[in-house]
């Protein structure tokens, strides 16, 4: 089932998680919805805030990345409860954009090679590094657990600038393809 895309604005993607059980109930029908939604948006990620709930879960498949990065065909995955273990490497900018916050795409800089611990959807521990576009992607993802959208790491006059862009968004001001959900339409 394709889920509506909370935008920006809403509380829910300010939230810190919280950590889920592997008994979480439906857990595979919504990680299933969230993938059915990603795809329905054309995205590359999708945090369970995204659609309005307050846990520590989230999905990414870079496979539209794979002509920048064959390495990412394929590369479909799904975190549950992550933490990050280490981010390092020299800082390199990137135009990011996020469902929630739809028709904005601002230079992000952040670390090529991240470590990160998580439950798979089988509920099976991993502990893995990823670097380049797949860190990102994951970082991206990770950050809206922590309740941090990827606005908040652009420099402040762009921020500025965008500022009535934002407040169109949480008003539904906002032509998009997929299914959303404002705060205040």
């Amino acid at each position: 089932m394709i889920l509506p895309i909370v935008a920006y604005g809403d509380k829910v993607l300010r939230v810190e998680c919280v950590d889920i059980q592997k008994d979480h109930p439906g857990l595979n029908e919504l990680l299933d919805n969230m993938f059915e939604t990603l795809y329905d948006a054309e995205g590359v990620g999708l945090a369970a805030p995204q659609i309005g709930l307050g846990i520590r879960v989230f999905i990414v498949d870079a496979d539209p990345f794979k002509e920048d990065e064959p390495g990412l065909k394929d590369f479909k995955k799904v975190f549950i409860n992550a933490k990050m273990i280490e981010e390092h490497g020299e800082e390199w900018g990137f135009k990011e954009g996020c469902l929630s916050i739809p028709g904005i795409r601002e230079n992000v800089d952040r670390q090529p090679k991240i470590k990160i611990s998580y439950y798979d959807e089988n509920f099976i521990h991993q502990e893995e590094c990823f670097e380049g576009l797949a860190a990102r992607v994951i970082q991206h993802e990770y950050d809206h657990i922590d309740g941090v959208l990827f606005i908040d790491k652009i420099n402040p006059m762009k921020k500025r600038m965008i500022k009535g862009k934002l407040a169109d968004i949480t008003k539904g001001k906002v032509r998009i393809h997929y299914r959303m959900r404002f705060p205040k339409k």
